[in-house]
């Protein structure tokens, strides 16, 4: 199989944290700061717009794996920053690390998500139960 993707690949997403965001809204906790759930939302988004544009329209990625250590809190307001960077691939499992820090570079939270290459099709019907 020809490679599909380059040597170094990133992805980044930038967000300002929101009271949807928060741990009370989540139910992950009880105070009004960034979520651990998002966080892993924030790294996971990272992943695919590293992916974007890189693999066939035909394929997509589905997370089949996740490490994550939260450092910081977040209040509301504050502007975050979740990068990737893809360390591994090996087949169809892609293993990427991810870091999330505030506008200022303090560390928040940091991890790997390995997500599984897909046909899109074969993958709806499997899950469907069309496939044989």
């Amino acid at each position: 199989m020809e490679p599909l993707l380059p040597d170094q690949v990133t992805g980044q997403v930038t967000t300002v944290v929101d009271e949807a965001d928060t741990a009370q809204t989540m139910g992950s906790g009880d105070v009004p700061v960034l979520s651990t759930p998002r966080v892993l939302a924030l790294a996971e988004a990272a992943t695919m717009a590293a992916l974007t544009r890189r693999i066939p329209t035909r394929l997509s990625t589905v997370g089949i794996e996740a490490t994550l250590r939260h450092v910081r809190a977040v209040p509301v307001g504050d502007r975050v920053i979740a990068k990737v960077v893809l360390r591994q691939r090996d087949g169809s499992r892609l293993t990427f690390d991810f870091s999330l820090t505030t506008a200022e570079a303090d560390p928040v939270a940091d991890g790997s998500i390995v997500r599984q290459l897909v046909d899109r099709e074969d993958f709806l019907a499997r899950v469907r139960g069309d496939a044989d």
